[in-house]
């Protein structure tokens, strides 16, 4: 990878993720930054900063997670829920590059709490569980843990440790001005048995190798994570520019993608029988579908 060289109007990186490889390092990343992506997203819901920034953060790093699919037509979920929190649910999906997300929450206890309340504050005691559905093999693989640390980064950080066995950073920094908002986000891998995709045996978290490159990545600013003056290959080149190679794969660009159309949900319709439709039917004679991704009402014909 050679030095960059002055970046030009469109080369920042929004709405787009960029993956690269350290092949001396038998390490992995992904970089995103998003824009008016997320704030399509955002835009749904009339969520609270507290909210908008929770969100932001998750749709960061399920896009920086989703991105590692293979499958051009798998599905990433990261889903976190709890009994009793004032976050009840959150949910996140990526697909071929689409992404979407909605936060339930209870407005009121919110509004007991300060201007940046913790994770832990937000959701108590509860769970992440994180999906990969394969649509190529239809097959389905997921993990659960704690919805333990500082930030969701921090527990998708402990998914892959646990579950995965891979050792992961993740970096990710939202910044909002009240009228726009800007999220970035970095991860790294290692991949102790060599290339990636090969099967791993086992993994040593104090792998001199690993250590050399999570300090490396770890010295990210958030600043530069949202800095649209910054392009994503400038981005890599600042963290790993004295490693012997640095190879780039250009990823795609990203979208909302909400899937809620009238034909998509008169297909989950007609699974129902007669007597379950007929029950759902308003007085209308329409069955009434609120997508809570986008914050739309459809009504289907039954």
């Amino acid at each position: 990878m050679s030095e960059p060289g002055p970046i030009s109007e469109g080369e920042t990186g929004f709405d787009r993720i960029l993956g690269f490889t350290l092949p001396s390092r038998n390490a992995r990343g992904r970089v995103v930054r998003l824009g008016a992506v997320l704030e399509t997203i955002l835009s749904a819901h009339d969520y609270p900063p507290a909210i908008k920034h929770l969100l932001a953060e998750a749709l960061v790093v399920t896009g920086l997670i989703g991105s590692l699919l293979k499958d051009g037509e798998g599905q990433l979920t990261m889903q976190a829920q709890t009994e009793g929190g004032i976050v009840d649910l959150l949910v996140c999906d990526f697909r071929g590059g689409e992404l979407r997300g909605y936060v339930r929450h209870d407005a009121e206890r919110l509004a007991m709490l300060g201007a940046n309340p913790s994770l832990h504050a937000l959701f108590g005691k509860g769970y992440l569980a994180i999906t990969f559905d394969l649509a190529t093999t239809a097959q389905r693989y997921q993990g659960i843990v704690p919805l333990e640390g500082g930030s969701l980064a921090e527990a998708c950080q402990s998914y892959f440790a646990q579950s995965e066995q891979v050792p992961t950073l993740i970096r990710v920094g939202v910044r909002s001005d009240g009228q726009h908002c800007v999220g970035g986000g970095l991860l790294v891998q290692h991949l102790p048995e060599g290339e990636e995709g090969r099967e791993r045996h086992h993994v040593k978290m104090d792998h001199p190798e690993w250590e050399h490159v999570a300090a490396l990545a770890g010295s990210t600013r958030h600043d530069e994570l949202v800095d649209g003056t910054l392009s994503l290959e400038a981005l890599v080149w600042r963290l790993f520019h004295e490693e012997d190679e640095v190879r780039i794969q250009p990823g795609a660009a990203l979208s909302r993608g909400c899937r809620c159309t009238i034909e998509h949900y008169q297909s989950i319709l007609a699974r129902f029988p007669a007597q379950d439709l007929a029950e759902m039917r308003s007085e209308s004679g329409f069955i009434e579908v609120d997508c809570a991704f986008c914050s739309r009402i459809f009504e289907i014909s039954a």
